[in-house]
């Protein structure tokens, strides 16, 4: 049985018109029955899609055609089936069913930090971010420098929760917006003067977090280039990462090896769980920890509500 696969990429460029890029995107995506979710603006693209293998490939080729897209940062995984029939009329690709459709659309961030003037991007890439590391290189760094290292999670804090770097500091946000005001409050302020490692999924919110953190006196600012998920390709659960990465698509989190640690704990009754699912209250967005029995509870929901 063929397996869709999904790619998770983003490059930081000028874009001179994105909303003639977008409709490009679009067509270029329904031609190849691509599903997912790509964000252009005037600073790169950043986007999630799934599709068969050959469609995946065909739509890389011809972004990277694209000058300022040339440097795409791509990472792949597997995903979950591929629909019985072609996306649609015109295209002989079958759709991939961990994306419900296909989103492509203009904003003023690629990663909504909600700071979209503090960013400055250069043909480079972004300006004044911290200093990349691949995945060998942090350990380097951990093996020199040893406890001093502190870790950095650039993500929400509810995917800390199934995974994430031993002995992370894991902000209290439950949007990217929340950072902001999280660096501003000084409550990480102790933090300035030590090596700061930041990581996130696939790179790119580091790249923002870091020039944020670096233009707040953080003196000694890294990130892990690629993110966890090519820190897994590189080094699965053997090394610093411990747990499953959640994902935004309906897998909900991936494991690196059969052997990963269960870290997770299910809201509702405390047993060792990866799985991920909404809230039970329609109008919350948020996402839960909830095990494979307590799933079909209609009372699963965040404290508050």
């Amino acid at each position: 049985m063929a397996i869709p696969k999904i790619i998770l990429y983003y490059v930081f460029a000028p874009v001179a018109d994105p909303a003639a890029v977008r409709l490009w995107q679009r067509d270029l995506c329904e031609s190849l029955g691509l599903r997912g979710r790509i964000l252009i603006s005037a600073d790169g693209i950043n986007g999630t899609l799934g599709g068969e293998l050959d469609a995946v490939k065909r739509y890389l080729r011809k972004t990277r055609q694209f000058g300022p897209f040339a440097a795409l940062d791509v990472k792949w995984s597997e995903g979950t089936a591929l629909e019985s029939g072609p996306a649609s009329k015109h295209t002989p690709y079958r759709a991939s069913t961990d994306f419900p459709r296909l989103s492509v659309k203009v904003r003023d961030e690629i990663v909504s930090f909600g700071a979209p003037g503090e960013l400055e991007v250069d043909e480079n890439g972004v300006v004044g971010g911290g200093t990349k590391l691949q995945p060998h290189e942090v350990h380097e760094l951990v093996d020199a420098r040893g406890d001093e290292v502190v870790f950095f999670d650039g993500r929400n804090a509810f995917e800390a929760s199934i995974g994430r770097f031993r002995g992370a500091v894991v902000p209290d946000v439950a949007t990217t917006r929340d950072f902001v005001a999280e660096l501003d409050s000084g409550k990480y302020d102790h933090l300035k003067s030590k090596p700061v490692v930041t990581y996130c999924t696939g790179g790119i919110r580091c790249e923002v977090l870091s020039s944020l953190m670096t233009a707040r006196g953080f003196s000694e600012v890294y990130q892990l280039d690629g993110g966890i998920v090519r820190y897994g390709e590189t080094f699965g659960d053997s090394g610093l990462w411990q747990g499953s990465l959640y994902v935004f698509d309906r897998r909900g989190s991936i494991a690196f090896t059969p052997g990963a640690a269960v870290i997770g704990e299910c809201v509702s009754c405390g047993a060792a769980t990866s799985r991920m699912q909404n809230c039970a209250d329609a109008a919350c967005r948020s996402q839960l920890v909830v095990c494979d029995e307590c799933s079909h509870s209609s009372t699963v929901r965040c404290p508050q509500h």
